[in-house]
């Protein structure tokens, strides 16, 4: 199934998972813009996610879940009850469920570690059994990796997952723009998300505009 025949108008509802990758900086920026675009946001943070918060930024995340949903509320000028946080084994929630799951799912920055999981089937916590809910309910899924160089076993993952319609789009910002900050880098992978998810942004210029 063809990945754009997913998103026909901008969703409603993104769960939107944190893995262990470096690359939070792309996390923070995507979460407040899915809030900006008035998105009801799940978000998922696996513990290796929590050390590379701490390691590539000054956010300090706290480990309680509902401090974490009010201080990412605050981090970003969500509404309240915008941003809802569930626990890596918290099976009840919605998104463990094709029931209760959102419109898209984006595992940003995704690890190779839930890359090979989420390929798998396997299921063993909440990021990865949400991720197996979009996929076997053909709903969006985008994954961004951050890695290099890949190996063989990384590369069959993306292909495997990209045969199961996912969309898998590498944290590889392009220069030809001529960037002038960290910023802008950022900008350029998340305006590639964002018009994957049929969300309107005016962080990037399309080709020719």
């Amino acid at each position: 199934m063809h990945f754009m025949a997913l998103l026909q108008q901008s969703p409603q509802s993104v769960t939107l998972a944190i893995t262990g990758a470096s690359g939070a900086p792309y996390a923070m920026r995507l979460l407040a813009c899915l809030v900006q675009a008035g998105c009801q946001v799940s978000v998922l943070i696996s513990s290796a996610a929590q050390v590379v918060f701490a390691t590539e930024t000054d956010w300090q995340l706290p480990a309680d879940k509902q401090a974490l949903a009010d201080y990412l509320t605050d981090k970003t000028a969500a509404q309240a009850g915008q941003i809802k946080v569930y626990g890596k084994h918290q099976w009840m929630a919605p998104v463990a469920s094709g029931s209760g799951a959102g419109d898209a799912m984006v595992v940003c920055p995704c690890s190779t570690g839930s890359l090979s999981a989420i390929a798998t089937g396997a299921s063993d916590n909440l990021i990865e059994r949400a991720a197996d809910v979009h996929l076997k309910e053909r709903r969006a899924l985008i994954l961004v990796p951050r890695e290099a160089p890949y190996s063989e076993i990384h590369l069959q993952h993306m292909l495997n997952l990209t045969r199961m319609g996912a969309m898998i789009m590498p944290a590889s910002p392009g220069f030809y723009q001529q960037p002038q900050s960290v910023d802008y880098m950022v900008d350029f992978i998340v305006a590639r998300i964002l018009d994957q998810l049929a969300i309107p942004q005016t962080m990037m210029p399309r080709w020719g505009e």
